[in-house]
């Protein structure tokens, strides 16, 4: 079999999701990684802190030999054994650490004293890290195009149909309000910023020259937008999404009402689903209360609790629009509608969901795409 050499071809190890082991510590992996590597460290954090300060005191010759002599005997051949394991089942991939250096390339001599030749990726993850902040640098100077809408307009959903959108709440795993959060745990800042990167530099691979994205805040629930694309989509031409009240109230009904209750039920059973259901629509309106202000926000979760008992006892979820409808007609319409006059200048079109969506599709042709 003809070795594979170690590789700085970083752009097509994100492009063909390369997979990847990444043999720094746990700490550092859960810091920030990519999206196809699996931590398999040569030393744990306990280790790793060791070394390093035997580093610092010492020099680098006593801390590699500390490290040989933490992770020796039974130790180094469990390790081995794992490594030996993944690079079977991942042929194609590669290996790194922080840098590329001494504890990668550690890793491969140990494989290859057990008759495994497995390349590593030059300058580790500090460069890959450094190609994909550099990819969204790039990115972020395309031509843009954002997608406003009040909530319930179908943002989201139009997004997820054009090929140059980018679904940005879907890479933050949250939906962006004080209801957004999904069932999976938001990525560290870094893993976000990582996940963006890659999908951006796919879809600029696949021909696309700008990009469609949803009129956001900087934040989406604890992941910042990165400086540049947030500054550009302050910039970037407007559509806005025009839909009727009852088609929008149909739409969050099933997506925060329906979809959600199913979601916590399928994810932890009936009984303890549905507490956490209950509990994850009262901390939506919780989070807002001052805003509501006290009274409206007691009336509002009184008709929640009504909803709930009615749902939980009939199998119906109508009569939640008995609080959505004055949270949206009081809240999230008046505070758009306001937002939404800032921006104007910038508005090239405005129409229903299918309106917005054809126009859209006869901008992407007309750029090339």
């Amino acid at each position: 079999m003809q070795t594979r050499q170690d590789t700085d071809d970083y752009r097509r190890i994100f492009l063909q999701d390369v997979p990847l082991i990444d043999v720094r510590a746990p700490i550092e992996f859960q810091q920030g990684a990519f999206p196809t590597a699996i931590n398999l460290p040569l030393m744990n954090d306990n280790e790793r802190q060791a070394v390093g300060t035997c580093y610092k005191q010492h020099g680098q010759q006593a801390a590699i030999a500390l490290g040989h002599r933490l992770v020796n005997g039974s130790l180094r051949e469990q390790r081995t054994q794992a490594w030996i394991a993944e690079c079977a089942r991942q042929p194609q991939g590669y290996i790194y650490c922080f840098r590329g250096g001494l504890r990668s390339q550690l890793v491969q001599q140990w494989l290859r004293e057990a008759g495994v030749d497995y390349p590593r990726v030059s300058g580790g993850y500090k460069a890959l890290r450094t190609f994909l902040l550099e990819t969204l640098e790039s990115c972020a100077a395309l031509p843009m195009v954002i997608v406003g809408g009040n909530t319930g307009s179908g943002k989201t959903l139009l997004i997820n149909e054009l090929m140059a959108g980018i679904d940005l709440e879907g890479v933050a795993r949250h939906r962006g309000s004080s209801f957004g959060r999904t069932l999976v745990e938001q990525h560290t800042q870094i893993d976000f910023e990582n996940h963006l990167a890659v999908r951006m530099l796919k879809k600029q691979h696949a021909g696309c020259r700008h990009w469609v994205l949803e009129d956001e805040s900087r934040i989406i629930g604890s992941n910042n937008l990165p400086l540049a694309l947030f500054n550009g989509m302050q910039q970037a031409p407007l559509v806005v999404i025009d839909d009727p009240f009852e088609v929008r109230l149909a739409r969050l009904q099933a997506e925060y009402i329906e979809q959600m209750r199913l979601a916590f039920e399928h994810a932890y059973g009936e009984q303890e689903g549905w507490q956490k259901y209950a509990e994850y629509l009262h901390h939506g309106l919780f989070a807002i209360r001052r805003r509501l202000g006290l009274e409206r926000f007691q009336q509002l979760t009184q008709w929640l609790d009504q909803a709930l008992r009615l749902q939980r006892t009939q199998g119906n979820s109508d009569a939640h629009q008995q609080w959505l409808v004055p949270l949206l007609q009081h809240y999230y319409d008046p505070m758009y509608r306001y937002q939404l006059e800032k921006k104007t200048q910038r508005m090239i079109f405005r129409g229903n969901y299918a309106e917005v969506r054809e126009f859209l599709m006869t901008y992407s042709q007309n750029n090339g795409e």
